[in-house]
């Protein structure tokens, strides 16, 4: 039960009413109220009567994200680039207990009437959903644009502090805990590659190919004829430029495309790393139907996607749809598998990488804190601060299964239905 307050109450005391157990960090705010253990290494100030409207009117997530964009809530203890350990506290130890009617009347009585106001978001937000419809329909090719173009067209030399030299924006495979991101980078990829059975003079289409990573490493390492899509021009334009410094014109080529503008057929293998999330779960059949035409029999697709442990939907988190991934959507592997069953595809291997994309994760940050001063310089200290928040909280959602990461791997038949499968996996040898 909450705790009964009086009609004037301090910040910290209204905090503690919907947090009854106790804050983890410690707490100040701009009327000279605290909470939370004193000798904590961690402090979050709010600073400003805006900060508190910004959390009144956006309860949740979307309200502290807004507060901490715009600088009235000010965090210590933690680097900006890599608040990880704020956010374990907060997913893990902070515990919220929703407020009757008549307590939150209370509450917003007791901090005042005129704190009810919205403030104009920060201008890094992305529009609510709702007002997203003059960008077409939901997952239309003009609003996947749209969202696209928020997230990845960002700066190149940003994601080129965050990522790296290999510019790969997914999910990295540890041969080892000791191994850097790049060599886990790279091993991805060839898992990608073996899981394919890619050989020299193959065929191989990349949708959602973000920077080309793929597509280069199929044709630099297997000597593979590789295409490769995307919806971010940015990207597009910086593939071309790897692919023509790494001397594979020949071999590799990256198109500024949706996937499905794709008229080529007959591919030997296709790869879709960190596309699904975008495309929307009711347009798994026809995804997965564009993707069966355009193989060849025997031909193989390794999907690789962040999902859901379970396979119930519930919309993204209103700070992720609003200032990272407007319009993704997650689910359970089992639905994915059974809508690539259901379009034509015979599914053959399925991989959960869940604790592999903690370790990638905690590798962005690391880089992102190391390259602190250049990306503030490049994007701004808010949008910089945003990043450091989303990869963070993004790391403990993978390591409390909040979230999982699969590939799976399946097959067009032959009209006899043989699979051109060896009896045995042969990508682990």
């Amino acid at each position: 039960m909450t705790a009964t307050l009086p009609t004037q109450v301090s910040i910290a005391a209204a905090l503690t009413a919907v947090a009854p157990a106790g804050l983890p960090f410690r707490f100040t705010a701009y009327d000279g109220s605290s909470t939370g253990p004193e000798d904590s290494p961690v402090h979050m100030h709010l600073a400003t009567e805006r900060g508190l409207s910004y959390v009144l009117t956006a309860p949740g997530d979307l309200g502290l994200v807004r507060a901490y964009v715009q600088g009235d809530l000010e965090i210590t203890g933690v680097h900006p680039g890599n608040p990880y350990d704020l956010m374990k506290l907060m997913l893990n130890e902070l515990h919220f207990q929703r407020p009757s009617p008549a307590e939150a009347l209370r509450i917003v009585r007791g901090l005042g009437w005129s704190h009810l106001k919205p403030p104009p978001p920060p201008p890094q937000e992305h529009l609510p959903k709702w007002r997203r419809t003059f960008e077409g329909l939901r997952h239309s090719r003009t609003r996947d644009k749209v969202a696209i173009h928020h997230h990845y067209d960002v700066s190149n030399k940003f994601y080129e502090y965050i990522l790296g030299p290999s510019m790969t924006y997914t999910c990295a495979v540890f041969p080892t805990l000791d191994a850097t991101l790049e060599q886990a980078q790279y091993e991805k990829y060839d898992l990608v590659a073996r899981k394919l059975d890619l050989k020299a003079g193959q065929r191989l289409l990349d949708v959602g190919c973000g920077w080309g990573g793929m597509v280069r490493h199929a044709a630099r390492e297997y000597g593979v004829k590789a295409l490769g899509v995307t919806l971010s021009a940015a990207q597009a334009e910086w593939a071309q430029e790897a692919i023509k410094r790494e001397g594979l014109e020949h071999l590799a080529e990256v198109r500024f495309s949706d996937y499905r503008d794709v008229s080529e057929r007959d591919f030997d293998a296709i790869s879709s790393i960190g596309l699904t999330e975008h495309i929307g779960v009711r347009n798994y059949p026809s995804y997965f139907g564009f993707l069966l035409d355009r193989l060849r029999p025997g031909g193989r697709l390794l999907n690789h996607m962040i999902t859901r442990p379970d396979n119930r939907f519930r919309p993204t988190g209103a700070f992720i749809d609003r200032y990272i991934f407007p319009d993704g959507e997650l689910i359970g592997s089992g639905r994915i598998i059974a809508d690539a069953q259901d379009a034509g595809f015979e599914v053959r291997h399925e991989e959960n990488l869940r604790e592999h994309y903690a370790l990638t994760l905690a590798g962005w940050s690391d880089n992102l804190v190391a390259h602190w001063d250049e990306a503030v310089e490049e994007v701004g200290f808010a949008t910089a601060k945003i990043w450091g928040l989303y990869l963070a909280a993004c790391r403990v959602g993978f390591e409390r299964n909040n979230t999982q990461l699969h590939q799976i791997l399946a097959v067009k038949l032959h009209d006899d239905a043989s699979s051109d499968f060896p009896l045995r996996p042969t990508w682990l040898s």
